[in-house]
């Protein structure tokens, strides 16, 4: 198993930019591909970005391509998304997500979650 932490949310101003952060611990975290899901109020968890397990391979929703970016460092067991020129339908719940498939894009497709961290843009 591997357990997921998120960081670094937190209200910004629109226009800002936020890094959120996801710690594993457990078994091997490159051994796993890595995503970002955010769910706004009243609406369902949807996909932003996912990356293979070397940071070889990203993809995005085609409407978020460009203002965030996913990265990771295998060294420091952590995935990041970094978010530029926030808006305030950026506003949600963040959470990432581990898979041993070598990426996905869908939902059910992954094994393990975290908590998620709120991010809130006031406009």
């Amino acid at each position: 198993q591997v357990q997921l932490v998120e960081s670094g949310g937190g209200l910004v101003q629109a226009g800002g930019s936020l890094r959120l952060s996801c710690a594993a611990s457990g078994r091997t975290f490159s051994s796993y591909a890595m995503g970002w899901f955010r769910q706004a109020p009243g609406k369902e968890r949807v996909f932003v970005a996912a990356i293979n397990w070397n940071g070889g391979n990203t993809y995005y929703v085609a409407s978020m391509k460009g203002r965030f970016t996913i990265s990771r460092d295998n060294a420091k067991n952590t995935v990041y998304l970094q978010i530029n020129s926030l808006k305030p339908e950026d506003t949600a719940v963040y959470y990432c997500a581990a898979t041993m498939k070598p990426i996905a894009t869908i939902r059910d497709e992954f094994d393990y979650w975290g908590q998620g961290t709120q991010v809130t843009v006031s406009s």
